[in-house]
């Protein structure tokens, strides 16, 4: 049996990961084209939307997305009580609190928050993300390793099979730094 290399793997499952985001990306942006069902057109409580889109830090033009949905229908929103629910909501959302935990959950900052909150919301928003990143990147090398670990079980060449633990090793190093900084951060947050 023929080996495949290991950069071929590699770009096989890259490739494979690249077309799962391509899907996923398609399906989201078909699911955010129409922001209101017909029946939430007809019955909506324009306050309460504007809360809700404010409280989950949706920019005001959203009510725009809204508008467009509801026009089929049509209903027409009415822009002084969803500017009044969302400032209300948009208060809930754009605290320190609610910022790391965006962050921390990888949720992207849609410049939503005003100028006056904005700068506590983006310093805690920031440490979350970074913890983010931190956790993604353990994740990843850990998948890594999975991969390497598997190669090597599957390995009868002698040579590739001291190459491949070599390389795990490495692999180990890196996840172990990749590790301290996670926690490292995730002791930051705790402070």
């Amino acid at each position: 049996m023929r080996k495949v290399p290991r950069y071929l793997a590699y770009l096989v499952v890259a490739n494979n990961l690249g077309r799962l985001a391509t899907l996923a990306m398609a399906t989201l942006l078909l699911s955010s084209c129409a922001s209101m069902s017909k029946e939430q057109c007809l019955t909506a409580n324009w306050l309460d939307q504007g809360f809700r889109d404010g409280r989950t830090g949706q920019p005001l033009s959203r009510l725009e997305d809204h508008r467009a949905a509801c026009a089929k229908v049509p209903v027409i929103p009415d822009d002084n009580l969803y500017i009044e629910g969302r400032e209300q909501g948009i208060l809930l959302y754009c605290t320190p609190e609610n910022a790391l935990q965006e962050g921390v959950q990888g949720r992207p900052y849609r410049d939503a928050c005003p100028a006056e909150l904005e700068h506590a919301f983006l310093l805690a928003y920031n440490k979350g993300k970074q913890v983010y990143k931190a956790e993604q990147q353990v994740e990843q090398l850990n998948s890594q390793s999975r991969q390497l670990e598997q190669s090597l079980v599957r390995e009868d060449d002698k040579n590739q099979r001291r190459y491949l633990r070599r390389q795990l090793r490495e692999l180990d190093w890196e996840l172990q730094r990749a590790r301290d900084e996670y926690r490292y951060l995730e002791r930051q947050l705790r402070d």
